[in-house]
């Protein structure tokens, strides 16, 4: 983890207190009381999951659920939204298609949940993560972050940390980039990590172009180099057995579920991970 990251708990401390404090001291907490599904889920059916054992996106967690209600209600998918880890269990994960990990931090899960989604996924469920689902200092789970997202985040833009930069879309075939343009421009707090996932088997459908923006991080005294260089991907997929799994590292303003692209974006990767659109995972 690069040294600069937890001056950024230390700036909020100075102003007042933020929840970028719990990215470094992090709670602890593990439901096991599951939560009780509507009566009238009906199939195919999205898992929504916003819990935050660390930093907490206010605004964005709210934003981007309303977003993905949207989605599901003009594509005919039940949603149902919850922050109670105790809903990983296999009765109630065999309801759903797919799980989105929307602006998750923090050990989320207990061993047994970690253990049931794990299997979940590998057997045919679809897995969608947002931002800062992979956006962690660091990982307990050593699955979530080598497996399902297939890298380590090490730190994002900072002085400015929201900045203009040109996503380049790789694949126009996926169903979650087919109808974006080849090149727009987006407004992002943008994430660095310490690989490439091109080069652990991942499918890289959007990268951004470093020449487009500063990849550093300027934070009092310190200045840190985020360059990843001409191969810096920002959403990509993989089949993980027989389960399909996406991860967008955009979306941490509210705003971003706003734009067009992110809706086509989101709709698209939905429409992969449950099963609808685009090649199958065989395993």
């Amino acid at each position: 983890m690069r040294r600069a990251i937890p001056l950024l708990a230390l700036v909020c401390l100075l102003a007042g207190g933020c929840s970028a404090w719990r990215t470094f001291f992090p709670s602890h907490s593990y439901e096991t009381e599951p939560p009780e599904l509507p009566a009238n889920l009906g199939a195919p059916a999205l898992l929504v999951f916003t819990k935050t054992n660390g930093f907490r996106h206010e605004e964005a967690i709210p934003a981007g659920l309303a977003l993905l209600e949207e989605i599901a209600a003009e594509k005919g998918w039940s949603l149902f939204h919850t922050e109670n880890g105790a809903a990983f269990t296999p009765e109630i994960l065999s309801r759903f298609a797919v799980t989105v990990w929307h602006n998750t931090s923090g050990d989320t899960l207990n061993p047994d949940q970690k253990q049931h989604l794990r299997e979940w996924l590998e057997q045919g469920g679809g897995f969608v993560g947002l931002h800062g689902a992979g956006g962690d200092p660091s990982y307990d789970w050593a699955w979530y972050v080598e497996e399902l997202i297939g890298a380590q985040f090490i730190g994002h833009t900072m002085g400015p940390q929201f900045q203009d930069a040109t996503a380049v879309v790789e694949d126009r075939t996926h169903p979650a980039t087919r109808d974006l343009p080849e090149r727009f421009v987006h407004h992002e707090e943008w994430y660095s990590f310490d690989r490439s996932v091109r080069e652990r088997g991942f499918d890289v459908l959007v990268r951004v172009d470093e020449s487009s923006y500063s990849p550093e991080l300027h934070l009092l005294w310190m200045d840190e180099d985020l360059r990843m260089g001409d191969d810096h991907p920002v959403v990509w997929s993989r089949c993980l057995g027989r389960g399909r799994t996406l991860f967008s590292a955009l979306g941490h303003l509210a705003a971003a579920y706003q734009r067009p692209e992110m809706k086509s974006l989101l709709g698209g990767a939905l429409s992969w991970a449950i099963g609808a659109e685009g090649p199958a995972c065989d395993g």
